[in-house]
């Protein structure tokens, strides 16, 4: 990407003003991360307005992801003191172990509350995330009915909102948001081609080209396989990306008149195409060892 992409909405600055505010009201906090990008879809601003909250952090979309990795940035979190939980929140995959975990880490509370004549008190969780990770279909499956709007383009919830589960939690849903900075190159990237900024603040073409040699560099034959393609050894930004976009764009017949090549048209497919798991299960940060 040849400049630094800067989307933080006035929805995203009011919404992070009034979590902390909101905060008094829940026992724990449910973080929705992209299983794709683990690190990069983990907000920081969020992670000090909620700093002394119990904390679950959970990886969505791991259907697209590599379950390799899914497994072991599970043992990550964990052992830094945070558990993490795989999940497929369209397919409702993996929600029994967040009621699990849950319960186990608000029984304390839940205990007080009995000590107190407060009998069938409910888990109050607030559901946190970037853009897009998914945290309405979350909230809607943990409720076995639709609550909350979804949609596959960021920033559709703008308000709080509270639901209520079948087992007896209380859900607050919070709008998506991002920070003012978004890290480095890379994190914007990632990001970028995951769909948690919108596509009308970047450009299509950049985050394409790179974000296939960024899978490419990870998991080649998969790229390969798909559009006919390789690149060059080396890192993916190190080596040439735009030269191989444009013969995958040839060879899926992304042309124009006079034999020019769409290069928007392929972006657009390519980007359906890894956010669908067409490409592959690709996880984009991998697991420190």
């Amino acid at each position: 990407m040849t400049d630094r992409i800067n989307w933080f909405p006035g929805h995203m600055r009011k919404a992070l003003n009034e979590l902390k505010d909101r905060m008094k009201l829940i026992d724990v906090v449910i973080e929705v991360c992209d299983a794709r990008i683990p690190l990069s879809s983990r907000n920081p601003e969020l992670a000090k307005i909620s700093e002394g909250k119990l904390r679950i952090i959970v990886l969505n979309k791991s259907d697209l992801s590599d379950p390799a990795q899914n497994r072991l940035w599970e043992d990550h979190f964990r052992k830094k003191g945070t558990p993490a939980i795989s999940i497929d929140s369209i397919h409702r995959k993996g929600l029994n172990q967040i009621r699990t975990v849950a319960q186990d880490k608000c029984a304390a509370i839940l205990q007080k509350a009995r000590d107190k004549g407060r009998i069938g008190r409910p888990i109050r969780a607030m559901v946190v995330g970037i853009p897009n990770s998914g945290k309405s279909t979350l909230i809607n499956s943990l409720c076995n009915r639709k609550l909350a709007v979804t949609g596959d383009t960021p920033g559709v919830t703008r308000h709080f909102q509270w639901a209520r589960t079948e087992t007896g939690m209380e859900l607050m849903d919070m709008p998506g948001v991002l920070w003012p900075s978004l890290g480095n190159a890379r994190n914007q990237l990632c990001l970028a081609v995951t769909g948690a900024i919108r596509s009308e603040v970047t450009d299509l073409v950049a985050v394409a080209s790179q974000g296939m040699s960024l899978i490419h560099s990870l998991y080649p034959d998969l790229i390969e396989k798909r559009y006919g393609v390789t690149y060059e050894t080396g890192e993916y930004l190190s080596r040439e990306y735009y030269e191989p976009f444009l013969e995958a764009a040839r060879m899926k017949g992304c042309i124009l008149s006079g034999g020019r090549v769409d290069e928007e048209r392929f972006a657009k497919l390519f980007f359906d195409d890894f956010r669908s798991g067409r490409i592959g299960k690709i996880t984009l940060e991998q697991c420190p060892l």
